[in-house]
């Protein structure tokens, strides 16, 4: 059988790194100026629902963003679109710095998470170019380390610096890692994705019936992710409130509490990585999602008591920790089960994931800044969700431990 080329790389440290870094520059803006909230409501007159809007801006062009991006990355491959998405977020960004008015900070948001949405797309597109089965899983877990410090140590950050920066001097934060990831790809990241792989891949998408977009294996675990990453963003979203006003925290004090459970998901997120090629990687998945879902529990429980609200921080604590165990291995059975298409699959996965998120994020202050009611419900609704998805999945993981056919030797020698 005649063979095709190869991606021109290889999953080196550098290329990882590189890759973890553009995935969390969304997560990174969407959450560093959270603690700004309270003060930048009181700037512009807003309440704190207006407010909010500047976020759910950003999620929605990091959903759509991610829809543009990867389809056309599998037809021109990785890296053009990588160089473009990420350059416009650089302007987008310093738009937002200087923004005179809610209104255009609003807008500029949306640019922003539209444009910094290649980073998360490509990343992991990048990642199932160049590594298959538990090397792409340990990939995306060690990657979920940093995924799942950006969206909790970036108030930390924002807490720190909140008083001397405020939100203009936070975002230009954001501006200087953009710049940053710029010149990283221009300079490291190579095409993972060349002309004869595309033309040979689109050759072969007919022969893969049963592994498509629409197939269980591919939307269990996509669907496991986006869930998962609703719940995460329900947190997200309610914990300025929860710890600041409900609980009584000073700014200095959410962002260490925030600091803490990043910190749990860098151990978990570890721990998964290391734990992959010894326990089978659905199974990790299940392990997450399971905690994920008693955590969910947990907190109705306390809401539904009234007890004192600095008891929410523990099934807080356990349940976005869990993530360390969804995140990496959800996205490795998702992009596993459609290799042909990455680009395209790692699309769905993001723009479903932040357009959830959008739509998450007003739904936590529905009650006003003073109640857990629908931090609870939507905790849960969501974990509810990802367990379903994560038993509806097939098990693509037996493709690791079952001896490949000769048709599945032939496709994997063309690719």
């Amino acid at each position: 059988m005649r063979r095709t080329p190869g991606p021109a790389a290889h999953l080196t440290a550098t290329l990882l790194t590189i890759v973890a870094l553009l995935a969390a520059l969304a997560p990174f803006a969407t959450d560093i100026y959270l603690p700004t909230f309270p003060a930048m409501a009181s700037q512009f007159g807003a309440s704190a629902t207006g407010v909010q809007v500047t976020l759910t801006a950003f999620l929605i062009g990091a959903g759509a963003g991610q829809l543009l991006f990867g389809p056309w990355s599998d037809r021109v491959g990785r890296r053009l679109p990588l160089i473009a998405g990420t350059a416009l977020c650089v302007a987008a960004g310093l738009v937002a710095t200087l923004a005179p008015s809610l209104p255009v900070l609003v807008a500029a948001r949306l640019l922003q998470g539209l444009s910094g949405s290649a980073g998360m797309v490509l990343g992991r597109a990048v990642i199932a170019d160049v590594a298959r089965g538990r090397e792409a899983a340990r990939a995306f877990s060690l990657t979920a380390i940093v995924l799942g410090i950006a969206p909790v140590a970036a108030p930390l950050i924002g807490a720190a610096f909140a008083r001397s920066l405020g939100w203009r001097g936070l975002l230009g934060i954001v501006v200087g890692w953009s710049a940053l990831t710029l010149v990283a790809v221009v300079v490291f990241v190579p095409e993972t994705h060349p002309a004869a792989v595309r033309a040979q891949r689109r050759r072969s998408r007919a022969q893969r019936r049963g592994s498509g977009l629409g197939s269980r294996a591919y939307l269990g675990n996509m669907l496991t992710m986006v869930f998962s990453f609703g719940a995460m963003m329900a947190y997200v979203s309610a914990s300025p409130f929860v710890y600041q006003v409900m609980i009584g925290l000073d700014e200095i004090g959410y962002g260490v509490a925030f600091g803490a459970t990043a910190l749990m998901i860098t151990v978990v997120s570890f721990l998964s990585a290391r734990l992959t090629g010894r326990v089978r990687t659905d199974v990790l998945l299940r392990v997450g999602v399971t905690i994920l879902v008693a955590s969910a529990a947990v907190l109705a429980g306390l809401v539904a008591a009234a007890l004192p609200a600095w008891c929410l921080m523990i099934p807080l604590f356990s349940g976005v920790s869990a993530m360390g165990l969804i995140f990496g291995n959800a996205t490795a059975l998702a992009l596993g089960a459609v290799p042909h298409a990455a680009g395209t699959a790692s699309a769905l996965l993001g723009a479903a994931q932040f357009l959830l998120g959008a739509a998450v994020a007003p739904l936590v202050s529905l009650a006003g800044e003073h109640s857990a009611v629908p931090l609870a419900v939507v905790f849960g609704a969501m974990s509810l969700l990802a367990l379903a998805a994560c038993l509806s999945a097939r098990d693509v993981q037996l493709k690791e431990r079952t001896p490949p056919t000769g048709s599945d030797l032939a496709l994997e020698t063309a690719q």
